[in-house]
């Protein structure tokens, strides 16, 4: 016994050294380091542990989402501060205290689930079989390849374009007014004697779409609808590129070609004229009454505003207004990959991929 606090507070000095250390001497690339190495160790860590597939999956999810708001904490607040004001050591205690948080969230699933959450005894490890040792590295292999990608996908350039781009954002009002012009309608229109709708699903390589990617683990993260073939009046809801404000705008295929690796796969779904044509009086009126992008929806699954929207939830709505929706799903929880995962029926017919 005496054994055991011995080492809890030979392990607790250890900590307040390295917090010490850290506190003096660390700069950006370290925090960095830390938070990352910190978020890939728990997660692998978990993985290894005989608990149940749910709360590795929360457990993981929730260690991402606290290194994020830690890189963001340490490059929007703390780091500027240094040099010039007398809040940046204060500040920095706080930085610090973040790095503790994902060990209190997993003390806590612990306690919360302390009859599966434990690592193998060494009965166990020694019945664990070749193969089992096998799959266990091959879990490693596959968790630091992951991690290695989202640190890719979360790194600094892409958080601050996207930390930038926040203030052009409104998570409670109109903000996009009429973007759509009168020769977009007209193009629309001409499209009626196509009978068919075209969802456009794409890895744009954005930063916005990297970040997400890092979270959905998917591939495709953005999903647009077009009423040709050709794509000439694709459109969703997206940033405005710097060039309109955020909410539902026209796209071209330039916007899709942000990365070597970019592609685009376009489905067709059949509709009668009149749905189509439902889905154009649709888009005419949310184009006269006003739009903005639902950043906040993308992780609170809500829309202050009906016309407040992301892109999947955007092309969702239209299909459900028509009466086309071949899935069944709260239109803030729909992901751009779920309209080719949800196609149960097939009703979708895939037409043609792009590739830059």
């Amino acid at each position: 016994m005496n054994d055991i606090l011995h080492r809890v507070k030979v392990n607790r000095g250890i900590v307040v050294a390295l917090l010490g250390l850290l506190y003096v001497f660390a700069k950006m690339p370290l925090m960095t380091l830390v938070s990352v190495g910190l978020a890939g160790g728990l997660i692998v860590r978990t993985w290894l542990t005989n608990s149940q597939r749910q709360v590795k999956l929360g457990l993981s999810a929730a260690y991402i989402g606290v290194m994020v708001f830690q890189l963001v904490f340490n490059a929007m607040v703390l780091f500027p501060m240094r040099g010039w004001t007398a809040l940046y050591y204060p500040t920095k205690l706080v930085a610090l205290a973040l790095l503790l948080l994902p060990l209190l969230v997993e003390r806590f699933v612990i306690v919360q689930h302390q009859d599966d959450f434990y690592m193998p005894s060494a009965a166990d490890v020694s019945a664990i079989s070749f193969a089992e040792l096998r799959r266990n590295r091959d879990r490693v292999k596959k968790s630091l390849r992951q991690m290695s990608k989202m640190s890719q996908s979360m790194s600094m350039d892409h958080l601050k374009t996207v930390l930038n781009d926040l203030p052009r954002h409104s998570a409670t009002r109109y903000i996009n007014h009429g973007t759509l012009t009168p020769a977009y309608f007209e193009d629309a229109t001409a499209t009626l004697v196509d009978e068919g709708v075209y969802i456009v699903v794409s890895n744009t390589g954005s930063p916005a779409s990297e970040i997400i990617s890092s979270f959905t683990q998917k591939q495709y993260n953005h999903v647009s609808l077009a009423f040709d073939h050709d794509l000439a009046t694709i459109l969703s809801y997206n940033g405005g590129d710097n060039v309109y404000p955020p909410g539902m705008n026209a796209e071209n295929l330039a916007f899709f070609h942000q990365k070597p690796d970019a592609s685009v796969l376009v489905y067709r779904l059949p509709v009668t004229r009149s749905q189509k044509q439902a889905m154009i009086d649709k888009i005419a009126e949310i184009n006269r009454e006003g739009s903005a992008y639902n950043m906040v929806g993308l992780v609170a699954k809500h829309s202050y505003r009906p016309n407040i929207m992301f892109c999947s939830q955007f092309v969702y709505t239209m299909l459900k207004l028509a009466g086309v929706a071949y899935f069944d799903k709260a239109p803030g929880e729909v992901r751009p990959t779920d309209f080719i995962e949800l196609d149960y029926y097939k009703k979708v017919q895939f037409d043609y991929e792009i590739t830059f």
